[in-house]
């Protein structure tokens, strides 16, 4: 198993075990419901803005391990950004998790996020992967739901839809 293979089983794991930021955002301001129809994941992403500010997130649902431990981080990774840096670092999971990005020579914002690219070579694992930013999109958007398949998927043929 290469450095990179075991990092991203730790990390998944230890997201899994104790998930960051997990329950409902009693005053959350804006909140979608996301799922995923062919794992089963199925979850609710809740935020509070502040002017343009993610000033509070959080999660709940019941999903795989990979579905949560991206929930877990993507919470970790927003909380606080403004809007506009949460809806661009949403793009840039997606293109990486989609093969759309090349982590090794594109410039992005990912950090830690990075362990996330390998799930590119697991194509029944990237929805799964992918949803909790889906949701997070649906939420900044107002749009009440998202899911990686059919009319509520963002983007048809990948789960993600465009602004």
């Amino acid at each position: 198993m290469s450095a990179a293979n075991h990092l991203y089983q730790e990390v998944i794991l230890d997201h899994n075990r104790k998930p960051r930021n997990f329950g409902k955002l009693v005053d959350a301001s804006h909140q979608a419901e996301g799922l995923n129809p062919l794992c089963g994941d199925h979850l609710w992403v809740y935020l509070r803005l502040k002017d343009t500010q993610v000033e509070a997130i959080g999660f709940e649902g019941q999903s795989c391990a990979i579905c949560k431990a991206s929930a877990s981080m993507m919470t970790h990774a927003v909380k606080g950004k403004s809007v506009a840096d949460a809806k661009a670092l949403a793009q840039e999971f997606r293109d990486m998790a989609l093969g759309r990005l090349d982590t090794d020579s594109g410039e992005h914002h990912l950090g830690r996020l990075e362990v996330f690219a390998g799930v590119r070579d697991l194509p029944t694992r990237v929805k799964c992967a992918i949803l909790p930013w889906h949701t997070l999109h649906a939420a900044l958007n107002s749009l009440a739901q998202a899911s990686t398949e059919g009319e509520a998927d963002p983007v048809p043929g990948s789960g993600v839809e465009q602004a």
